[in-house]
């Protein structure tokens, strides 16, 4: 008997075969409807493009115009100030020349300051002080730096004034260098055009420098080179009038500063005289507490020692109380009597030990402000000495150096122990050492 053979596959209904179909014929719709609105869409694209490429190509070759002239005016502007800063460069150099031909001398002035700033950093511990007579002295260096005969300080300004101007000047030629380059690059920009030949590809040509700057810092910089060389130009002015001022105001400047010096001078080692006094009494009267804390510690240690054996008395008689008979073992008045002096005189020795280690705390601290006491007064006399030692020095200002004689060491030495052996008044001082 016959069999119909059938292949093992996957049969659908005839409802499945018409959805297929239908399904088919909706996407090919959708797809050339979605490509007929592409088409529109790119056609659009295209016309909107090329005329945003056209006016963007135009706008960028007005700002590249406009950029030029921008160079241009600043190029000029700054070649302009080039110009006088030139001009200022060379009257300033002049007037220097001027300076340093006119320049005497002055170096006996300035060695003595030098000489007495240099002894006064002999100064000590708090003596080291910024005193008037050092603002004094820094002031008379100044002075004399900036005041000599023909001011050595005002040359060493006109040397400044003039790097700073060469500074200035050289920034300038920098400036106009790059706005040169810059003027040529974009003015080669600007002539380009889409039939140009040379134009390509640039790969990743719109990648901001990291030296990149805005129109504004582009701006601030050439106007800061040139507000900066015209400050400069108004300095070097401003210098070149006051050096011809001081040329006339020298002599009486300096000798107004060495007057203020040595007033100075007097008025403070008149203040270390005072300081030294004072010390001295402090030290005597602090070794006179020392010697008065030092016998009421020996007193409060005799008088714990006279409590020790009435204590002893004390507990003795309570011990031997309490080997009492039976009844009469009792807490009568005698027992209530020597524990309340047991008490009393424990609490005595405790009292007196308390007062005792308070004086030795206070001995202590008197020790140690005797020690710092000792230790100022010692910087006071050094001080004292280096001072006075600069104002002999200081004598060579207004003694001719060929009849001057410097002060011995052997009569400081002297005069310093007489002072120190005479008694000394914290209250009353001498006052002819500021007249």
């Amino acid at each position: 008997m016959a069999t119909l053979s059938m292949k093992p596959t996957q049969r659908f209904a005839p409802s499945d075969w018409f959805t297929s179909n239908d399904v088919i014929s909706a996407n090919a719709e959708r797809s050339r409807v979605s490509s007929h609105q592409i088409r529109q869409e790119s056609r659009a694209l295209a016309n909107v493009t090329a005329n945003q490429t056209k006016w963007d190509q135009h706008d960028n070759n007005t700002r590249l115009a406009d950029r030029v002239d921008d160079i241009t005016k600043w190029r000029v502007t700054l070649e302009r100030c080039l110009a006088d800063t030139d001009a200022e460069i060379l009257a300033l150099k002049r007037s220097k020349l001027t300076t340093e031909q006119a320049l005497e001398a002055k170096a006996l002035p300035l060695d003595v300051a030098i000489e007495c700033l240099t002894l006064r950093e002999g100064r000590q511990s708090i003596d080291m002080v910024r005193d008037n007579v050092e603002a004094e002295l820094h002031k008379e260096v100044e002075v004399i730096n900036g005041i000599k005969r023909q001011l050595q300080q005002r040359i060493s300004e006109s040397f400044e004034q003039l790097c700073r101007l060469q500074e200035a000047r050289q920034q300038l030629q920098f400036d106009i260098k790059d706005k040169n380059e810059s003027q040529g690059l974009d003015s080669e920009c600007h002539g380009l055009h889409n039939g140009s030949s040379g134009i390509s590809h640039k790969p990743n040509p719109a990648r901001v420098h990291k030296e990149c700057t805005t129109p504004e810092a582009w701006h601030q910089f050439s106007q800061y080179n040139k507000d900066r060389a015209e400050d400069e130009m108004r300095a070097s002015v401003t210098l070149r009038e006051a050096t011809a001022a001081t040329l006339a105001n020298t002599k009486n400047e300096l000798e107004a500063q060495r007057n203020a010096t040595e007033f100075a001078y007097r008025k403070r080692i008149h203040e270390t005289e005072r300081a030294e006094g004072e010390l001295e009494w402090q030290r005597k009267t602090t070794n006179e507490e020392i010697a008065e804390v030092e016998a009421d510690i020996r007193n409060i240690e005799e008088a714990i020692r006279a409590k020790i054996n009435p204590l002893k008395v004390a507990h003795t008689r309570l011990e031997t109380r309490t080997y009492r008979p039976n009844v009469e073992l009792c807490r009568d008045k005698p027992q209530y009597g020597l524990t309340e002096e047991v008490r009393q005189i424990e609490g005595s020795i405790a009292a007196l030990k308390e007062k005792l280690a308070q004086a030795h705390h206070a001995r202590d601290s008197l020790y140690r402000n005797l020690y710092r006491i000792e230790e100022d007064l010692a910087c006071k006399r050094n001080s004292l000495d280096l001072d006075r030692r600069c104002v002999d020095v200081r004598r060579k200002l207004i003694v001719p150096a060929e009849t001057f004689v410097a002060q011995r060491p052997d009569d400081d030495f002297s005069r310093t122990q007489q002072r120190r052996s005479t008694p000394s008044n914290p209250i009353k001082t001498s006052q002819l050492e500021l007249e």
